[in-house]
């Protein structure tokens, strides 16, 4: 093969020649990035933004495994869903999941997981953060407070909003299982329904018997309709 000699190309030749052979690489990583773009978008919820059950129970399972005590679940229900789309219209409904979600997701922040329950249909959200022992009742008061704002609809139009809150912590519970701390949490937001605070739930929560980590008769059990 004929070599080239330092300095027998012009300089402008080179670098042609380098962009040129950098080209496949960067088509590599722009296909790269789109991938994981559109992977991300499959496992979110296409209305709220939330994670869809795929994906947010195993990585709330490893998020507790990592942050263990200091991990706090989450079930948030809002309370009379029915009402925003029988009243309002379902276009206010929908703005009520958005903005529910939204401010689920501004709470947990960059490390927590925020999670749709139901499917499409579903008017309730998991959470998975991190909040530490200390900080429990004041950061689930600030969660309570930031969920019961009135919601704007457009045109200077607000609707109100509750939103019941159930809460489940490892050391309190006595485990790192994810559908056992999911329960707790479940049946503590049923306790606590339509009181206007959130509860943390206890070890006899967590004992109630229970289908795929949620009480019979919940969404999700194939046993009869959730609470309202």
């Amino acid at each position: 093969m004929t070599s080239i000699a330092r300095g027998a190309l012009p300089s402008g030749t080179i670098i042609t020649a380098l962009a040129a052979a950098a080209i496949p690489a960067t088509g590599w990583a722009a296909h790269n990035v789109l991938w994981r773009r559109r992977l991300a978008a499959a496992s979110r919820d296409k209305l709220t933004g939330a994670l869809r059950r795929d994906a947010w129970e195993p990585r709330m399972q490893r998020f507790i495994t990592r942050y263990g005590d200091s991990a706090l679940v989450l079930i948030c229900d809002v309370d009379h869903f029915k009402t925003f789309n029988d009243d309002f219209g379902h276009h206010v409904g929908d703005l009520v999941l958005k903005s529910t979600a939204a401010r689920l997701m501004a709470w947990a922040g960059n490390r927590g997981i925020v999670g749709r329950m139901g499917g499409d249909g579903g008017d309730e959200f998991v959470v998975c953060a991190w909040v530490g022992a200390g900080r429990r009742t004041s950061r689930l008061d600030q969660l309570n407070r930031s969920l019961r704002e009135p919601i704007h609809t457009g045109g200077g139009a607000a609707v109100d909003i509750a939103v019941s809150i159930g809460a489940a912590a490892p050391d309190v519970i006595g485990t790192r299982d994810r559908e056992r701390l999911q329960r707790a949490a479940d049946v503590a937001m049923y306790a606590g329904k339509h009181s206007g605070q959130a509860v943390l739930a206890t070890r006899a929560h967590a004992d109630v018997a229970s289908i795929n980590g949620r009480r019979p008769g919940r969404i999700g059990t194939h046993a009869g309709p959730g609470a309202a």
